[in-house]
């Protein structure tokens, strides 16, 4: 155990976490919504530092990020423990363990041992992913620290919903983050994932202006979240922050809770890409679906193909100090 950062004591040992959006108020011997920050006799305690239920070398596409360091390896951890209890979670096995079988689980892996790992796999980055980066923010926070004085990058894979605070005082070590943004109905959020849109919102945008590099993967549901309207809510709103934002639009498999929904069909895939094209966004990719063609990066000026990709390899990259080789305009990312 540690203790954990960013909350306040209050009256009968009583804690408030404000590390993420949910605020929880967490009496003594209590967890928050994460199920791994507890509170004993008024110290709230991080339950999985140093605790890694999964690790491997996976490309950089699989974050998904197309624009940092394509063809790259990054080594990737997790630990138990979820914020959000999304009904179609890929990795609720892990990421609702604490809710689901309240228990913790995970091996010993400290930070500088993770450090060593991923300079030993020849990664350029560590990405703290799978689960939700947030909640295991202290084992994250001194991971990314180390990493940094190696010369290696950091990356979170998150849903977005942390307060500005911890994420500004990850930003001197965090380089990129693939934000997920679930739907545009605060609806959604509530009935599907238990939260609430507006903060996710709010992090993305303090994401940017903090510089550090973003993607946005929006997980495309059949009858949930796939109206044309909804679409080019979610597209404007990225064009209104920076047009340079990717924007990768996934099809849905059904899984964990929401199996009643049918696959995300290319059709519907292929119409959100036209939509946020249509909105002035300059790279948007279409995922899940290899050889579809969807992961191919054209250049945004002559509309060639500059990076082409089936599934997450990188089979050809025509760019040249970040150019395209046919236009010479400037593609937009880090590592490029």
């Amino acid at each position: 155990m540690k203790e954990a950062m960013f909350y306040q004591k209050a009256e009968n040992q009583e804690v408030h976490c404000s590390l993420c959006a949910h605020q929880c108020a967490i009496k003594e011997g209590k967890k928050g919504i994460c199920g791994v920050r507890e509170n004993r006799e008024g110290t709230l305690y991080s339950l999985v530092y140093g605790k890694s239920i999964s690790e491997h070398v996976d490309p950089i596409e699989k974050k998904p990020l197309f624009h940092f360091y394509p063809g790259s390896y990054s080594f990737s951890l997790a630990t138990v423990g979820c914020n959000f209890k999304c009904s179609h979670c890929q990795n609720y096995s892990i990421s609702q363990l604490p809710r689901d079988e309240k228990r913790i689980a995970g091996n010993d892996l400290l930070p500088e041992e993770i450090v060593s790992l991923a300079k030993k796999n020849n990664c350029k980055s560590i990405s703290y992913t799978y689960t939700e980066p947030t909640i295991y923010f202290e084992y994250a926070f001194d991971t990314a620290k180390l990493a940094r004085q190696e010369g290696i990058t950091n990356i979170f894979v998150t849903n977005g919903y942390i307060t500005p605070e911890p994420l500004k005082a990850l930003q001197p070590y965090l380089n990129g983050a693939n934000i997920d943004l679930k739907s545009f109905s605060d609806k959604f959020y509530r009935k599907v994932c238990g939260a609430k849109l507006q903060p996710v919102l709010d992090a993305i945008t303090l994401y940017h202006q903090l510089g550090i590099w973003i993607e946005i993967t929006t997980l495309v549901i059949p009858h949930h979240n796939d109206s044309d309207q909804e679409l080019r809510d979610i597209a404007t709103f990225i064009k209104n922050i920076d047009s340079r934002i990717p924007w990768h639009i996934s099809a849905f498999y059904p899984t964990y809770r929401l199996i009643d929904q049918p696959r995300t069909s290319v059709q519907i895939l292929r119409r959100a890409r036209e939509i946020g094209l249509s909105e002035g966004l300059k790279y948007v990719y279409v995922g899940n679906v290899p050889g579809e063609g969807g992961e191919n990066t054209f250049c945004y000026n002559c509309n060639n193909l500059v990076i082409k990709r089936l599934g997450f390899r990188v089979l050809e990259n025509a760019l040249r100090e970040a150019k395209c080789p046919h236009c010479h305009v400037t593609i937009d990312g880090v590592g490029l």
